[in-house]
């Protein structure tokens, strides 16, 4: 199984690669953007100021948007989810990806920002990639902007307000947090894309070390 790991410069592939590693698959870091025709994923990581999202530029979303358009899975972490909606007030000439509707919007001055520590998941319906995550389970969360709570969210928490923890559209899904950084729970979270990943190729087996 071929999971493309994006390198854009918004740092954190270690841990991601650590991550997918715990969970059965290791990670490759495609250097081209033609390198996305033969993936079976695609993994948007990144912490930091939404700028940095300018670096995919118009090769690299072209790209991916023709692997969505073939069926290709896409996951968007922490900065990376924030990027599948249409764009920030955190760098407002910056597009997103355009995957969801809306857009990022900063954390209330009333509660310490950034946001860093353990915030438990309101889950709102079924999801493939919380399968077997119980409703309050407990995720690493590090940012200062936020996605809004739309139709694609199927899980929400709070810190000074209510916003999208969780997002799934087909196959396109996100999360907020760093499931790398969340111990279990997050690995078993890696483990069900990879889920939703062999169920989109179904010829592709995760071999050991892969």
């Amino acid at each position: 199984m071929q999971i493309a790991l994006i390198d854009y410069g918004a740092g954190n592939l270690t841990s991601v690669r650590k991550g997918f590693a715990a969970a059965g698959a290791v990670p490759v870091t495609p250097s081209d953007p033609a390198a996305l025709t033969t993936a079976d994923a695609i993994v948007i990581p990144g912490v930091g100021h939404f700028a940095a999202t300018s670096s995919l530029g118009k090769a690299w979303r072209q790209a991916i948007a023709d692997a969505i358009a073939r069926g290709t899975p896409l996951f968007g972490i922490c900065l990376g989810l924030q990027w599948l909606f249409d764009g920030s007030e955190e760098a407002p000439d910056c597009r997103g990806l355009g995957a969801m509707s809306g857009r990022c919007h900063r954390l209330p001055e009333t509660v310490k920002i950034p946001h860093v520590g353990w915030n438990s998941l309101s889950i709102i319906r079924t999801s493939r990639l919380l399968s077997g995550i119980p409703d309050g389970t407990q995720m690493y969360f590090t940012h200062s902007y936020a996605a809004p709570v739309t139709d694609a969210c199927v899980a929400s928490t709070t810190h000074g307000a209510l916003f999208a923890a969780v997002v799934e559209r087909d196959g396109i899904v996100g999360v907020q947090f760093h499931p790398e950084k969340s111990g279990d729970a997050g690995i078993r979270l890696l483990s069900n894309f990879l889920d939703i990943v062999k169920a989109t190729r179904p010829a592709v087996a995760i071999a050991p070390g892969s």
